[in-house]
């Protein structure tokens, strides 16, 4: 499943390991990924939201370096 950040395509991965899902957001241009930890109740576009706001802040942060 991928996504649009800022003009960037961002690609999402999904793992659900019992009452948790592992989301995976990355970066096409950068190749950048984080991970985020979400209860299985969320649902998938507030996991998203989350993984991407991780996402921002890694980015800005590497790009301040």
């Amino acid at each position: 499943m991928s996504g649009q950040q800022s003009g960037r395509e961002v690609l999402f991965e999904f793992h659900q390991a019992g009452p948790q899902v592992r989301v995976a957001a990355i970066d096409v241009q950068s190749g950048l990924e984080v991970v985020v930890i979400a209860p299985a109740t969320a649902t998938q576009m507030q996991m998203k939201n989350l993984a991407l706001a991780k996402l921002r802040r890694r980015l800005e942060a590497e790009e301040g370096h």
